[in-house]
């Protein structure tokens, strides 16, 4: 079976590592191009998929947009059975969607029907999910909506970060990649299963606002705020006018004190007061500065109880 595969993050890795492990024909990789990095932006840094391609030396094509009939004379020429799409970060149109003769599957970061869209393991932590896991999932051109060819589920730790949650799904959706393949060279039916579109909710992507701690909100749903965005982009809130990031948070029951409030300071972290009960801050990020212990960053520049996060 020949294998073209689209993907850019981190969280594509993976899969795309597993399938080469599994001994899989990889014909090519479709990636973003090379950003520019740095204070000059005078670097060019490679995807972390385009890194793997070229470690196994594997032709990368990396167009500015997967359309056009120069881009589709290039996907025929390598004359793929099935396209598999990781995080690629650009919806393909119909005729990439149908080339392969077997489609193309997608490895999406959720139980679908449940959180559609850009951001899911984020929305997972803020909904308060207690499960989340994988879909892998024939792409369509309607927005993850493809029959579901099967699903990998995982319990979803009360602390867990999105990042920690973001580095078990990615091997997750690896394994998962690997046992619907299995099952294709097989002979076993993959045609999946329609979604229930009255069960669909909606993962929309993340913006700066987004990501800004509501402080009047439940001590929980601050927390849930605080590890959906951990590490990236950063739950933040401002302190003394500056934009903070903050992580490491556990919530206070039974404490009480005016939302945003620093209530306390100790080895533990800030106490930070909400619109009910309150948080513990282990770490806070001043903009430009380095991550660093909420005591240390207090006593360096000296704050103290009864000043409050906006």
């Amino acid at each position: 079976m020949r294998i073209l595969f689209w993907g850019t993050p981190e969280f594509a890795t993976p899969a795309l590592r597993a399938m080469l492990g599994e001994g899989h024909d990889v014909v090519a990789v479709v990636t973003q191009p090379d950003r520019a990095q740095g204070r000059s932006r005078s670097v060019l840094v490679p995807s972390p998929v385009k890194v793997v391609a070229q470690e196994e030396g594997i032709p990368v094509l990396q167009p500015d947009k997967p359309r056009g009939e120069d881009f589709l004379a290039e996907l025929r020429a390598l004359a793929p059975d099935l396209s598999v799409v990781v995080a690629y970060g650009h919806i393909l149109i119909r005729e990439v969607i149908d080339l392969p003769p077997m489609g193309t599957w997608n490895i999406h970061a959720s139980l679908l029907p449940r959180w559609r869209g850009a951001a899911p393991i984020e929305a997972a932590i803020l909904a308060g999910d207690t499960e989340s896991g994988v879909a892998i999932m024939h792409l369509v051109p309607k927005l993850d909506a493809g029959p579901v060819i099967l699903s990998v589920p995982t319990p979803v730790a009360p602390d867990e970060t999105g990042g920690e949650l973001t580095e078990r799904l990615a091997e997750l959706g690896a394994l998962g990649i690997i046992e619907a393949l299995a099952l294709a060279s097989l002979g076993a039916p993959v045609a999946g299963t329609p979604q229930d579109e009255s069960r669909v909710t909606y993962a929309p992507k993340i913006g700066r606002e987004q990501a800004r701690i509501d402080w009047t909100r439940d001590a929980v749903q601050v927390a849930r705020t605080i590890r959906a965005f951990d590490p990236r982009p950063g739950a933040w809130s401002t302190l003394r006018g500056v934009d903070t990031k903050l992580s490491g948070v556990v919530v206070s029951e039974g404490v009480a004190g005016a939302p945003g409030s620093v209530l306390a300071i100790d080895e533990q972290g800030m106490l930070v007061g909400c619109g009910r009960n309150a948080v513990r801050i282990a770490y806070a990020q001043i903009a430009g500065k380095r991550r660093m212990a909420a005591l240390d960053l207090a006593q360096g520049r000296q704050i103290v109880a009864g000043e409050a996060f906006a």
